[in-house]
């Protein structure tokens, strides 16, 4: 029976997660990038070859790129955006050229991903990623001072987000401030509120549908590269799955993934089937969109959340949060044995441990918190094949 491709993600040679961690938790492949060349660069072969080769010489390879980033002038439509279409379908030649052929992306505007706190504290001491709604109003109202930004709240939530913000100290402020405002994955640089006043302007006219537009225009400029090259893209959903700070967000939920995958029928248009960006959405059947994509999926995060009735969500251990992870993979490994192949899959973000923090770890990524994730979902299923076994014999 076909099992899922175990990987981990692994952020390059600053990541203080070494290749020989990510081999000795028994991943057999790794998810990465080229994080050094700036968004909107071609990925060398030269580059490409020599991260391929450093990631081979640990005893594992290179399956999937997470991410190959858009740059902002695509996905707001600038005048300028051909040359950057460009370079990206010869970084995308150039992957495939390479033997790697899974390329996930992302269509967000400005922010990658956002949390309000990276060090929730669970009952055992262990840290996780949360998002509290109070907390991102508060900054959004009252820290970035985002203009016109009480349009996007209730005059109650605004009320209350201010309330909130009363009991914070003026380091606790500063925190939340530069929590939200992380760079993007692999990066240590955060964004300051000048640069994100600054796009979010560049964003003023760009409403949802426009911001759709943008992305079939991506697409289809890009996927039939793609297809002569034998690659395929996996879009990564919005995370959180909702508008923040004003801005559109058009890979949220069910509706959108069918209104994109209708657009552009090609399987080489697919699927990073994300847990946890799409179960932080209530209203996200997470089967029925496994069940309905499912022929298109190229890339799998497992990860698990637990949702409050007010937008509220903090992560959860893999097995033990608000979506059903044990029908989930069992669905899966359904899936893999009638398509025949092996789904690339990671243990998405995972909680920080004691003994990884003195390390200087990208939220989310810490070993430990990874390994109890690969460790659990390898273990469920090994058990689901189990029974799968003996109900088959």
């Amino acid at each position: 029976m076909q099992t899922m491709l175990k990987t981990m993600r692994w952020f390059g040679d600053n990541d203080p997660t070494t290749l020989s961690d990510i081999r000795q938790c028994g991943a057999e492949g790794v998810v990465s990038a080229l994080h050094s060349i700036p968004v909107g660069k071609v990925w060398p072969v030269e580059a490409i070859k020599a991260h391929q080769e450093k990631i081979r010489k640990a005893g594992l390879e290179w399956s999937v790129v997470e991410s190959l980033p858009v740059h902002e002038d695509i996905k707001r439509g600038a005048e300028n955006r051909a040359q950057y279409l460009a370079n990206y379908r010869k970084s995308i030649g150039n992957l495939a050229d390479c033997g790697i052929s899974i390329i996930t992306y992302n269509f967000m505007p400005v922010l990658d991903w956002v949390r309000t706190n990276h060090q929730y504290q669970n009952e055992d001491g262990t840290q996780a990623l949360a998002f509290e709604y109070l907390a991102f109003a508060y900054f959004d109202l009252f820290l970035l001072k985002r203009p016109d930004a009480e349009k996007s709240y209730s005059k109650q939530a605004i009320e209350e987000a201010k309330s909130y913000g009363s009991n914070l100290t003026d380091s606790e402020k500063e925190l939340l401030f530069k929590q939200v405002l992380l760079g993007l994955p692999g990066s240590t640089k955060n964004f300051t509120a000048g640069e994100v006043l600054s796009f979010l302007k560049q964003y003023e006219k760009i409403d949802a549908t426009q911001l759709r537009k943008n992305l079939l225009h991506f697409l289809k400029e890009v996927l039939p590269l793609a297809e002569q090259a034998g690659a395929v893209l996996a879009i990564h959903p919005d995370d959180p799955p909702f508008p923040v700070l004003g801005l559109p967000r058009v890979v949220s939920n069910a509706a959108d993934l069918e209104w994109l995958f209708k657009e552009i029928p090609s399987a080489t248009n697919g699927l990073c089937y994300c847990t946890g960006s799409l179960g932080a959405d209530p209203y996200n059947n997470l089967l029925e969109i496994w069940h309905q994509h499912k022929e298109r999926v190229h890339f799998l995060h497992l990860r698990n959340v637990i949702k409050e009735p007010n937008g509220d969500f903090r992560e959860s251990l893999h097995l033990e949060g608000d979506n059903p992870m044990e029908e989930i993979v069992e669905q899966i490994l359904v899936t893999m044995q009638k398509r025949n192949l092996r789904l690339p899959m990671r243990p998405d973000h995972g909680f920080l441990h004691t003994v990884d923090q003195h390390k200087n770890s990208y939220p989310g990524y810490s070993l430990t918190g990874r390994l109890n994730g690969l460790a659990a979902l390898s273990g469920l299923e090994q058990g689901i094949m189990h029974q799968q076994q003996k109900k088959n014999s």
